[in-house]
């Protein structure tokens, strides 16, 4: 969507603006959870719009909210109490919760379907803790006047009093950016299970620090562009944003939001145990699946490719229905409809794409299994990559003509190619379509004019300065070097830097489609691309060079939504600044040691092409496939290569938005869609979406998308407001800990697996969904 001019001028209606914020979150605090008929004089008429703004259209007294400025109006209150944000307590909580966040992002990275630690489940337990700390620790009133006063300032240290806003944002924020993960500690996984390399904790702590820092470090320069206007959103953010203020400043709703909460949280946390250990059925119940048992092989090999899911690269899961939540998740409760139906259309494709690949033998696919990441010899077997590159991890030209040059599924090679597609769309959707925005955006922060309310309230506060991020650049620049240069990493120093300068040059275009559409897409394939031109026949350097190159975009991205909720919610940038980077580092060490314990217990199963239900190795089999074929671009995506419409795909992908835009500047609609809507770079990522892993829940997720974005958000926007988030995180949240404990219980994280007893839910033998063919049952 392209942003209107009204939202980077207007400058001078700004305190009517803000006005009328607060009128509305006065209502907002006055309505609670009953109607309240003076809302109906605030608001036009109870279905139409407001007659100061004839954009926004309100139902029942309630504003719908579709755009950025309509967030920054009407869901997010602009209230700031100034109290502390940085304590011991907030210190600490934060600190002890960012553990149990890292250590469930570790987790998901070796499951067959990633998934994210929900924030709202985070910041609720803390919440939880916090409001105890505060009511049975000692606090400075009960000894004062008393022979025990001395001890006063320290009690008044260890419990300042009521747990408020700020100080639980702030562990909130340090425990969300610990569980955001670290994509560095995946590459280490790699060189642990395909190199026999055990990289030490000081190397992998040296190298987080440097990719994550250096992100960090350029989310600081670019905050005009990604953080300050309205329109980033990161709508992944508003179910933390909106509970936080829910649970601080609307008090008088506050039991039956916390009813809601911990009820479904505690009904998840029992029911999670069943789809996930007792009756894994559920996560991929298809009708086609259980009627094709007595069909011929073939026919029941096409159904398990197209309809079968539930295990990890089974088939495409299509019309399987999911009941399993920790593979389903709230963000579908959160991404505005616009992305998810832009995803739809990919979706579409990918079903049809990937069946067409693989019968009509394109790429020689019908050899290789139909989903996998992992990469094949010409017979079909799993390509001996270590007879190739030996001990020094680079090429042996004799090896590699005795051996032959690694092959790709048929999927896979078409997710590289729609991935670059993506890449070459987003950076022309970005220029073209953005661009404007980009320019005004920074001359409002230089000016210290940006309209957002939000940006305004928080000028009475100093500024991390630029300085500040500077030296963090130099500081992360400098570990990363001391890496290459004494690490196992085989990137000579110009790489490094060259990798750096492409990481910085992406950043921009991922973030701003992340914070307008809730989420981005995967950039990585230009880093794998960029590497093996550079280091040919390296494939361990090509990954350290993705990591510095693809791990800065990606915590950038991290780093600018956290920083956009600390502007939703008013927190100095200075305790942004520290709290971040402690957050990002703790996160990192966690990270190492879950993955080590991870590694080492299942490693047969992560490097097995399909995996299990339960444990895939997916995350690093790709990073691997992707670091192998890339050092040897030249043999597999030169001219004469059977991949080289991949590379030239990232010129392609530019074409049609270029085109669209051309389009959209004589025709803004045609009918009913607006042109600017259309996100082919959202659309050609989903395009490869089912190209691994489980595939059961996308019909599951699509139902979500629909229930919450379309259906309670436009027909039920008071319902929505206050409990479409609250709910999610709940539902999150107690899935999410179930399976921690089921990880480390049953499923082998630890080193011994307890499978559930066989039977008609958790069959014995073949997929879980009863589609059986590709030899399932062998």
């Amino acid at each position: 969507m392209v942003v209107s001019a009204r939202d980077v001028e207007g400058r001078d209606a700004l305190p009517v603006l803000e006005q009328q914020v607060s009128e509305k979150a006065s209502v907002r605090d006055a309505d609670a959870d009953s109607p309240d008929l003076t809302k109906e004089k605030d608001f036009a008429s109870a279905e139409g719009t407001h007659p100061d703004d004839e954009e926004v259209h309100y139902l029942k007294g309630e504003p719908i909210v579709t755009t950025g400025r309509d967030v920054s109006r009407f869901v997010v209150d602009i209230r700031d109490d100034g109290e502390d944000a940085l304590t011991f307590r907030s210190l600490l909580i934060g600190t002890v919760m960012a553990g149990l966040g890292a250590a469930l992002c570790q987790i998901y990275q070796f499951k067959p379907l990633q998934m994210v630690v929900s924030q709202v489940f985070l910041l609720l337990v803390i919440y939880t803790i916090g409001n105890a700390w505060a009511t049975f620790l000692p606090r400075k009133s009960w000894v004062e006047g008393t022979r025990f006063h001395r001890v006063g300032p320290v009690f008044a240290f260890l419990n300042p009093g009521e747990f408020l806003l700020k100080e639980h944002v702030v562990a909130s924020l340090l425990a969300s950016t610990a569980a955001a993960g670290s994509t560095a500690v995946n590459n280490f996984a790699v060189q642990r299970l395909y190199y026999e390399t055990h990289v030490d904790a000081l190397t992998a702590v040296l190298a987080t620090f440097s990719t994550a820092c250096f992100g960090y470090g350029l989310v600081g320069i670019m905050r005009p562009l990604t953080v300050y206007p309205s329109e980033m959103v990161y709508w992944a953010n508003l179910p933390t944003v909106a509970v936080f203020q829910t649970l601080h400043f609307d008090t008088a709703a506050n039991h039956k939001r916390l009813k809601l909460f911990w009820t479904a949280f505690t009904a998840m946390f029992i029911y999670e145990l069943i789809p996930a250990y007792i009756f894994p059925l559920l996560n991929g119940f298809s009708i086609f699946c259980l009627a094709s048992q007595h069909a011929s092989n073939k026919t029941v090999d096409v159904f398990t490719n197209l309809f079968g899911g539930a295990d990890g690269n089974e088939g495409l899961g299509l019309l399987s229905l999911s009941f399993d939540w920790q593979y389903i998740g709230s963000q579908f409760m959160s991404f505005p409809l616009i992305q998810q139906a832009n995803s739809w259309v990919g979706y579409a494709v990918c079903y049809i794409a990937i069946m067409g690949i693989y019968y009509s033998n394109t790429w020689n696919s019908l050899a290789y299994p139909m989903l996998s990441t992992s990469i094949f010899s010409a017979n079909g077997s799993v390509y001996h990559q270590s007879a190739v590159f030996g001990t020094t991890f680079q090429l042996n030209q004799t090896a590699l003509e005795e051996v032959g040059l690694p092959a790709l599924a048929g999927s896979n090679a078409w997710h590289n190619l729609t991935a670059n597609l993506a890449i070459g769309g987003l950076i022309a959707h970005c220029v073209l379509f953005w661009g404007p925005y980009t320019v005004d955006s920074f001359k409002l922060a230089a000016s210290r004019t940006q309209p957002d309310p939000h940006y305004q309230a928080m000028k009475k506060y100093k500024e991390a300065p630029w300085w500040w991020y500077i030296l963090l650049l130099l500081l992360a620049f400098v570990a990363g070097l001391v890496v290459v240069l004494k690490g196992q990493t085989t990137l000579p120093w110009w790489s490094y830097i060259i990798a750096l300068l492409v990481g910085a040059f992406i950043t921009p275009f991922s973030t701003l489609l992340y914070a307008r559409m809730g989420n981005g897409i995967a950039t990585n394939q230009l880093m794998k691309m960029v590497a093996g031109a550079v280091n040919p026949g390296r494939p361990v350097a090509n990954l350290y060079f993705s990591m510095w190159s693809h791990d800065v975009v990606s915590t950038s991205i991290n780093l600018a939504g956290d920083l956009k909720m600390g502007q939703y919610l008013k927190i100095p940038p200075r305790v942004m600044f520290l709290t971040q980077i402690w957050g990002t580092i703790l996160g990192a060490v966690v990270n190492y040691v879950v993955m080590i314990s991870v590694v080492d217990a299942r490693r047969e199963v992560l490097l097995s092409p399909h995996g299990t239900n339960v444990w895939s190795g997916q995350v690093p089999q790709s990073l691997n496939s992707q670091a192998v074929t890339w050092s040897l671009a030249k043999q597999l995506y030169g001219r004469n290569g059977p991949y080289f419409i991949i590379p030239l795909s990232l010129v392609i992908g530019m074409v049609p938005t270029t085109i669209q835009w051309l389009i959209s500047r004589r025709w803004s609609k045609i009918g009913p869609v607006k042109v600017d809507t259309i996100m082919l770079p959202i659309i050609y990522m989903y395009s490869a979406w089912m190209y691994a892993g489980v595939n059961s829940t996308i019909t599951s997720s699509i139902i979500v998308g629909l229930i919450s974005q379309l259906w309670l958000r436009k027909y039920h926007p008071g319902w929505y407001k206050k409990y479409n988030y609250i709910l999610g995180g709940a539902l999150d949240g107690g899935a999410q800990v179930m399976i921690f404990i089921l990880s480390f219980a049953v499923f082998g994280a630890s080193g011994v697996q307890k499978p559930f007893p066989a039977w008609a839910g958790n069959p014995a033998k073949g997929n879980v969904d009863y589609c059986n063919g590709n030899g399932a049952l062998d």
